[in-house]
């Protein structure tokens, strides 16, 4: 297979073993390599999701849970709020987190599951997320169709995501970031994680972005699909409605 046809490998344990590894250096990594714009990416995800206090949520591919802490902390405490990814290594981050927040929020918990198969019943939740892990699930209309499924009526599949920026200039900075500088930081920090920082390239470029991902959202079955371009679209923020 030549460079120009080949794909990148998201089997579920490359997957896995890659952000266990990097579990450790994960939420710092992310912010560095943001310039800690990360933050304010989840926060204006949240901010347009306009959840209810009382009606559950679910995050999936969270990783160490900065999204489903986030979103606790914007609910009241008796609404409940869940977590999950197929990495146990991150939920174990994502816990000890939870653990050290000011105001304890009980009803705050991760779950490990693969998203291609939540262990949730059907219509359960009032909006499901992803932030920067679609990508990396194997099948993706497959993680988008459970998503969807876990959702009620009338709510909200939102996928946070990185894109590619169409900025002339901005355009090349970027490809020129993600390509070199972005894995020599990344295993820099995080010691023996080069494959991971290497992935991350290449599964953006390979992932849609803009309307292909929006096409891919309309044949799931999603509704009002919008997308949202943030920070020049380096990032894009896609809801639709079930």
């Amino acid at each position: 297979m030549t460079s120009e046809t080949a794909t990148v490998d998201k089997s579920g344990e490359r997957v896995r073993r890659m952000f266990a590894e990097i579990a450790p250096r994960y939420d710092l990594l992310n912010h560095v390599l943001s310039l800690n714009i990360d933050r304010y990416w989840r926060w204006k995800t949240l901010k347009l999701l306009k959840l209810q206090s009382g009606i559950p949520f679910l995050d999936v591919c969270t990783g160490t849970g900065d999204l489903a802490i986030a979103a606790s902390r914007s609910l009241r405490a008796e609404t409940e709020v869940v977590g999950s990814d197929f990495c146990a290594e991150m939920l174990d981050f994502a816990r000890k987190k939870q653990s050290k927040l000011a105001e304890p929020r009980p009803n705050l918990r991760f779950v490990e599951a693969d998203t291609m198969e939540l262990p949730f019943a059907d219509g359960f939740f009032q909006a499901v997320s992803v932030a920067f892990g679609l990508r990396n699930v194997a099948d993706t209309k497959a993680g988008l169709e459970e998503m969807k499924r876990v959702c009620r009526d009338g709510g909200t599949v939102a996928i946070l995501e990185f894109s590619k920026p169409n900025l002339i200039g901005l355009k090349q900075l970027y490809e020129f970031y993600f390509k070199s500088v972005l894995p020599r930081v990344g295993n820099s920090v995080a010691k023996n994680s080069s494959e991971a920082y290497q992935y991350l390239p290449q599964s953006v470029s390979e992932f849609p972005s803009g309307e292909q991902l929006a096409t891919v959202l309309r044949e799931v079955g999603l509704k009002n699909v919008q997308w949202r371009p943030m920070t020049f679209g380096v990032v894009t923020l896609y809801t639709g409605t079930k």
